[in-house]
């Protein structure tokens, strides 16, 4: 990616863990990323790089004052989605049901930022460009492929985001992925939608990464001899082979070695 990418494309992902420099190590060794502990200016956040471009971030837990908050919030990543102009999109946000979780904030040049929820619950984030677009390098091994909003109405969900981003829903015509439902941005796919009831139980409304792989199988055994968790042992499914992961610090991401469709002969 050399450019900024379309509003409503998800354009970077970021980490917040109790253990930055753990986390660091983690990702490094099983996606070959390359990052360490960021300045006091920028709160110590992390832009990992991967062949020398900027492909996500990890950050410390901590309060705006930079205490270590008490309990301690649940390791998830965070998807963030492209917009042209925060402060319109935020004021469509609570018009359609959302709620703003973490107000805009400008980050020094590089652009402005906000955390919302939508109507189902799950969080997503918002980035408006200023010298940094977002990632530096997708659908390459080890980097970031795909993100999937898992929502128990996609329904509603479908209906919120249409109406604060320029994103449409279609049903996937993947044969094997029925069912299925992909956020587009214009005629190009950007993201994917599925119903919790697919889930365990108890998992809770939420965006999750995909990060493209040259074999799962082998990243899923690195994954867990390294401390991490297999959510979902690898199997094979209508856009490859995939399987879902936990870092050990239980930060959830899926891995995929993603296929082309088959073309009709």
């Amino acid at each position: 990616m050399n450019g900024p990418y379309q509003a409503g494309t998800p354009c970077w992902i970021d980490l917040m863990v109790p253990d930055q420099q753990a986390a660091l190590d983690f990702y490094r060794d099983l996606f070959g990323w390359q990052g360490e502990v960021g300045p006091a200016e920028t709160g110590g956040y992390s832009v990992c790089t991967l062949k020398g471009k900027p492909v996500a971030g990890i950050m410390r837990a901590s309060n705006p004052d930079g205490t270590v908050p008490d309990p301690m919030p649940p390791t998830v990543w965070t998807t963030y989605l492209a917009t042209d102009d925060v402060d319109a999109t935020l004021k469509a946000v609570t018009g359609a049901g959302g709620a703003v979780m973490m107000p805009r904030m400008d980050v020094m040049d590089l652009g402005r930022m906000a955390v919302i929820t939508d109507p189902t619950g799950a969080a997503v984030g918002l980035w408006q460009y200023g010298t940094f677009p977002g990632a530096g390098i997708v659908n390459e091994h080890g980097a970031l492929i795909w993100n999937e909003l898992n929502t128990g109405d996609t329904d509603a969900a479908a209906a919120f985001y249409a109406a604060v981003l320029p994103l449409t829903t279609v049903p996937s015509q993947m044969p094997g992925a029925e069912g299925y439902t992909e956020f587009k941005v214009g005629s190009r796919a950007v993201g994917g939608m599925m119903d919790l009831s697919a889930l365990p139980a108890g998992v809770p409304p939420h965006w999750q990464p995909y990060f493209h792989v040259d074999d799962v199988d082998s990243i899923q055994a690195a994954a867990f001899r390294a401390g991490g968790s297999v959510m979902a042992p690898a199997f094979d499914m209508a856009a490859g082979r995939m399987a879902v992961l936990a870092d050990p610090q239980g930060g959830t991401f899926a891995v995929i070695t993603a296929t082309a469709p088959e073309q009709p002969a």
